[in-house]
């Protein structure tokens, strides 16, 4: 049957959480792009909704409350690195309740809110392609 993302193209989302003019980034532990910073996110499951997938990622990744969601664009990642290529609908969401905490310590290593202009470096190619799309007032 093979893997998503690896033997076929795989299907994801990520989920970018803003609160007071910050981002929630993770650092990864596992491909593609072990140690660099991330947004939350992950594969969408067989007949899930992938909104759904994207609230489920995230609420799995750092134990907040992730009320409404909405697409902020497709994107399509092609890691020659980890030879993972990956289509991936990145979602927003302003409204989330609780503070992040580290559930998966066996795929993720630390998180933290970052402006703008204090990104964590290496960003993870979703991040950056997430990133690209925010306007200025979304870190304000």
């Amino acid at each position: 049957m093979g893997k998503p993302g690896i033997d076929f193209p795989g299907l994801g989302v990520g989920l970018v959480i803003l609160r007071d003019g910050k981002i929630l980034l993770y650092k990864r532990m596992l491909p593609p792009e072990a140690g660099f910073w991330n947004i939350v996110g992950g594969k969408v499951d067989h007949m899930e909704p992938a909104e759904q997938a994207a609230r489920r990622e995230a609420e799995e990744e750092t134990g907040l409350k992730i009320g409404h969601v909405e697409l902020l664009e497709p994107t399509e990642q092609i890691i020659e690195a980890d030879r993972q290529h990956w289509i991936s609908l990145l979602y927003v969401a302003r409204d989330v309740e609780g503070e992040p905490q580290l559930t998966e310590p066996d795929k993720l290593s630390d998180f933290g809110w970052f402006g703008r202009h204090d990104l964590p470096q290496p960003l993870s190619a979703f991040t950056k392609a997430a990133i690209a799309t925010l306007s200025e007032t979304d870190f304000r």
